[in-house]
């Protein structure tokens, strides 16, 4: 759809405001920091008037969950700039409940000047957002964005009232990295790293010169990096030889070094906050490509608030046949981790994987298929919205369709079925494969059941599917035999979720005025989060109550009618 000139004047007005705002605060940010107190001296202030103290008298917090460590073991790694928030890396794994904490912003007091050997800061204190386990060496905590008048942010042990006088404290340098241009992610495979990287503006959906790229290993400052040249790159991850050092004595480079990329048309090293080893106790280079003792069938998936919908996924899906789920969890903060351990104890094989790096769906799920690879035969990548619904409903029908097919067939490609309201109003309470009984009549799109070991070099894929290896296919699913219900356009009240943002890199938000007839947006919905007055009744052509009829007549209770994720939180 073509734009109006006003329309255009408009958005790019509001474009440049928006570049500006961001220019302006990176730059005051950046100045800020080049002053502000590092990180690893004094990382915890107790006292209410936030007065610098000494480590000893930093008190023992309660554990969160369960931890011995005291809060003065903790300190800020790295300071990432997101559009919503800050992301702090801290030293250790440990997690503490963010009750614990306050995120403390700085600015420069009028008057004050960085020549000053002692010079004066105003102080915000706000609550911090969440905290969670990153990985085996680090956890994180999330800040809110600071206000125009203040910009450094440290995490601050907290004890009493919000303190805003000027604050005075010695002075060092460290820079906060913005998400737009970092090295984030580092997994080891085989002799490679696979780097995952923001801001090298590879062209999407296709395979990129890996001989313009090389990788940079050594300890995070940077000062004795070595280098080795790319052998794949598509998107935002690139592969590079291993440094015959690292090959020969992999566990000790583990939480130590670092790994960052460079163009060869660009001198600069990308900022990097990606360390070998944080997923991974054991590398294994000789059984890596065996299928000896691997699960048949995993799943994999990104989610962001998706708590409500985890155990109708699972629990189905466990009865189709998958052996274990890899979730990544994108910033969710409605207790998903509750949902995981609770169907953890039910004895489900779950690995929820916090995934810090906003729109980078993708890159995700090519880190997903490093992890699936040590474990799994078959791994599928679908959401949880998705229900896989096969001619032979019987259990354990997906894991023996995969299990039945040609050495030669590397990915299994099934036709989606999309849902609509289907006249409701309010979110069904048993379930969306019970709720939700009204489709489009043509399938749209596809999901994929990969086999990780024959996956491209390059991992590159556009969500729906992978680029496989030389001299293997994919396979497309009858629709006869097999279909995915997927239950896209739910009652508003969780449709309109949405519109807070997307978490595919390639897919434009839609709150953007642009590619309006994506097929990526609902049709006819327009870029704000407005219900249209007949949204219940919309993507209605076929009532499908197959899947619906077999589970009332399958799984639910006898005697109270509840299906098995309804019990399951009783």
């Amino acid at each position: 759809m073509d734009s109006s000139p006003d329309q255009t004047r408009k958005r790019n007005q509001n474009q440049n405001h928006t570049l500006a705002q961001k220019s302006l605060f990176l730059c005051f940010s950046f100045f800020l920091f080049l002053f502000f107190f590092s990180s690893s001296h004094h990382s915890f202030y107790s006292h209410t008037s936030l007065q610098p103290s000494t480590l000893s008298t930093f008190p023992t917090p309660t554990p969160f969950p369960t931890t011995k460590l005291p809060v003065s073991s903790l300190h800020v790694l790295d300071r990432i700039l997101f559009p919503d928030h800050v992301l702090l890396t801290l030293s250790n794994p440990h997690v503490f409940s963010p009750k614990h904490f306050h995120c403390v912003y700085y600015n420069l007091v009028k008057g004050s000047t960085p020549s000053n050997s002692n010079p004066v800061f105003d102080v915000l204190v706000l609550p911090v957002l969440s905290t969670d386990r990153y990985d085996e060496f680090r956890s994180i905590a999330r800040c809110p964005l600071p206000g125009k008048k203040f910009s450094a942010v440290d995490l601050r042990w907290r004890s009493g009232d919000d303190d805003r006088q000027p604050f005075r404290f010695p002075v060092q340098p460290t820079v906060p990295h913005s998400f737009d241009k970092l090295a984030y992610e580092v997994a080891l495979d085989g002799d490679t790293a696979v780097v995952f990287v923001k801001g090298l503006n590879l062209r999407p959906h296709q395979i990129s010169d890996a001989g313009l790229l090389r990788c940079h290993f050594g300890p995070q400052n940077g000062k004795h990096w070595q280098t080795t040249k790319a052998v794949a790159a598509a998107q935002e991850v690139v592969r590079c030889a291993l440094p015959q050092s690292i090959q020969n004595s992999p566990h000790e480079a583990r939480g130590i070094i670092s790994v960052s990329v460079s163009h060869v048309r660009h001198e600069a090293i990308f900022d990097s906050v990606a360390k070998i080893g944080g997923y991974r106790k054991q590398i294994n280079r000789v059984n890596m490509n065996m299928n000896k003792n691997k699960l048949e069938l995993c799943a994999c998936t990104m989610v962001w608030n998706q708590a409500r919908a985890m155990k109708e996924w699972v629990i189905y899906h466990a009865w189709l046949g998958v052996e274990k789920w890899f979730i990544y969890d994108n910033n969710s903060d409605d207790e998903i981790d509750d949902v995981v351990r609770e169907l953890e104890v039910k004895g489900y094989n779950i690995n929820r994987v916090v995934w810090p790096w906003i729109k980078s769906q993708e890159a995700g799920f090519s880190h997903c298929s490093l992890r699936a690879k040590e474990e799994c035969k078959w791994v599928g990548f679908f959401d949880v919205d998705e229900f896989f619904y096969l001619r032979e409903m019987k259990q354990n029908a997906l894991i023996s369709t995969v299990g039945n097919l040609s050495n030669s067939i590397a990915e299994i490609r099934t036709g989606c079925l999309n849902f609509g309201p289907s006249e409701l109003r309010t979110h069904p309470r048993n379930g969306v494969s019970v709720g939700y009984t009204c489709r489009l009549r043509t399938p749209e799109r596809h999901k994929s059941i990969v086999r990780p070991d024959l996956l491209h070099a390059s991992l590159l894929n556009v969500v729906h599917h992978f680029e496989l290896k030389e001299g293997f296919g994919s396979l497309n699913m009858p629709q006869s035999v097999a279909v995915i219900n997927h239950y896209k356009y739910q009652v508003w009240e969780i449709f309109k979720a949405k519109f807070f943002r997307r978490v595919a890199t390639y897919v434009v938000d839609w709150k953007e005025d642009a590619n309006i007839g994506s097929k990526d947006r609902a049709p006819g919905l327009g870029t704000e989060a407005i219900e249209p007055s007949d949204w219940r009744l919309r993507f209605c052509e076929v009532w499908d109550t197959r899947l619906k009829d077999f589970l009332l007549s399958n799984f639910a209770d006898q005697e109270t009618g509840l299906l098995p994720w309804e019990r399951s939180s009783k």
